[in-house]
């Protein structure tokens, strides 16, 4: 992997001698807001300095925030992986956990989980079954039933609110119509089904009735899960609220799509029956179209994104791109293309 168009500090964070624990080798992943550098037993993560409109990294103080944030939040469903947010120092062109005069940047250290346990490879493996989503579904009831409410909140599951979110998307992909990854059709299909869909605020006004806007996830997909001895649920959203306060349906709508997306629908219609069980939500499939055709376009506008990020590989370009693709391919078949 060529690190010359990587940052100063995140090829010092590659070398293993930076750690104060044993790191034999050191693996950089990335997003379109992140470095996350696998490290020994212990990952560690550092905000990209990026301002995308719905989210702002670009001074350090935001970027300390923004960790404390995410270490905060995501301690409701796994307290036991996020250890804590650091201070970076710098001397010379030297980096280094030490303390030494003022900070110049900020990592949330969490531990590390077996890779062979993360979901999206226990999918690969062909090893997913309905007893794991049932454990999936157990902690997502008892999460969502403790979690924040409130009118506050409650204010982001009207249509009005909703739409805010919905159209920032297509505002933001606009320049890329005509790409490999998403046609003038696809676009068309999409915008005239959410927008159309949008204008039904009796749903929405139904599902705040019955209380279902929380201060949910906002990242639920195979991604952010490990399937290990426990059930952990990582990496929700941190840095902008309008994204986890939401309604139940569309957290749970991420990772059905997700389950379509990986060809699973069997498994995906299993998910959502189990949880509208589980959680006594009868009314939750009015919704669940529109928030996967959602979900959909949100992954395929990251990877467009990640994909033009002047920092990414070749490799990890091409990827994006076709990974987008199957993403607006799968929103256009939500939003009832032929």
């Amino acid at each position: 992997m060529s690190t010359e168009n990587l940052p100063k500090l995140i090829q010092a964070m590659l070398d293993p001698s930076f750690y104060p624990h044993e790191a034999e080798k050191v693996q950089l992943a990335q997003t379109h807001i992140s470095f996350v550098l696998l490290a020994g037993e212990y990952v560690y993560k550092v905000k990209k300095p990026v301002d995308f409109g719905f989210l702002n990294f670009t001074t350090l103080e935001k970027r300390e925030h923004f960790c404390r944030e995410e270490l905060l939040l995501n301690r409701r469903l796994c307290p036991s992986l996020y250890l804590d947010v650091l201070a970076i120092y710098q001397g010379g062109d030297k980096f280094s956990l030490n303390p030494s005069a003022d900070p110049v940047e900020y990592c949330l250290k969490m531990a590390r989980m077996p890779e062979d346990k993360m979901m999206g490879n226990v999918i690969k493996a062909g090893a997913l079954d309905e007893k794991k989503l049932d454990q999936i579904v157990a902690i997502l009831v008892q999460f969502y039933d403790k979690a924040e409410g409130g009118k506050e909140i409650q204010d982001f599951g009207t249509g009005k609110s909703v739409a805010v979110n919905v159209l920032e998307n297509f505002e933001q992909t606009e320049n890329f119509i005509g790409c490999d990854a998403l046609s003038q059709k696809q676009f068309d299909t999409i915008t005239s089904y959410a927008k159309d869909f949008l204008t039904r605020e009796t749903l929405f006004t139904e599902r705040i009735a019955s209380d279902k806007i929380r201060d949910c996830h906002g990242d639920l997909y195979s991604a952010n899960i490990c399937l290990a001895e426990q059930v952990y649920i990582f990496d929700c959203i941190e840095f902008n609220q309008r994204f986890r306060y939401c309604d139940v349906a569309s957290d749970v709508a991420f990772l059905a799509m997700d389950l379509d997306y990986q060809g699973l629908e069997k498994l995906s219609e299993y998910f959502i029956d189990r949880f509208m069980e589980a959680s006594k939500d009868t009314e939750l499939k009015k919704m669940l179209n529109f928030y996967k055709c959602y979900r959909a376009y949100v992954r395929g506008k990251i990877g467009l994104f990640t994909a033009h990020s002047p920092e990414v590989d070749e490799t990890t370009k091409n990827l994006c791109l076709e990974q987008a693709q199957k993403y607006f391919l799968l929103a256009a078949r939500y939003a009832g293309a032929k």
